[in-house]
């Protein structure tokens, strides 16, 4: 059953800890970032419980990466710079995209970004957003988030 963890899938993690292996296999999850330090970290220790994970820089990336690997989780930032491509994405537009296309309406996303405004959470949560996480974060905090959103949305 998705979210449940064998014996067999106790990892043991640098500071002595053993945690259960959350990840279920095949399990993906994009990470949409403009900051290569938050994409490559944040990569690595979802990587290390068991997760597979895309990454996306930009918007147009997000779209193209989205398509092709069809992840069951989005860990989304708000803003980017401006796009070469003329489409200037943000994550509040790549939200709306994603509810708008057949079959995304129940990939769940969540925000991680510096921007501090309460209003950019309210925005988040208001357009489908299932946590807002701001930087710098908690990545063990994060592990629990996705754990426990990959299992509801799994038994729903």
């Amino acid at each position: 059953m998705r979210g449940e963890a064998s014996e067999k899938s106790k990892v043991p993690f640098k500071n002595g800890d053993v945690r259960d292996r959350w990840a279920i296999p095949l399990t993906k999850i994009l990470i949409v970032d403009d900051d290569e330090v938050i994409l490559k970290t944040v990569k690595r220790k979802l990587e290390d419980v068991g997760y597979r994970v895309a990454t996306a820089k930009d918007g147009a990336e997000a779209i193209s990466v989205a398509r092709m690997e069809k992840p069951d989780l989005i860990l989304l930032d708000i803003t980017f710079p401006p796009d070469v491509a003329g489409i200037p994405w943000d994550g509040f537009r790549l939200m709306e995209w994603l509810n708008h296309v057949n079959g995304w309406k129940k990939t769940p996303i969540i925000i991680i970004t510096g921007d501090q405004e309460m209003k950019q959470k309210e925005r988040a949560l208001a357009g489908g957003a299932v946590a807002f996480f701001h930087k710098p974060i908690s990545h063990d905090d994060l592990i629990k988030v996705i754990h426990a959103t990959l299992t509801s949305s799994s038994s729903t």
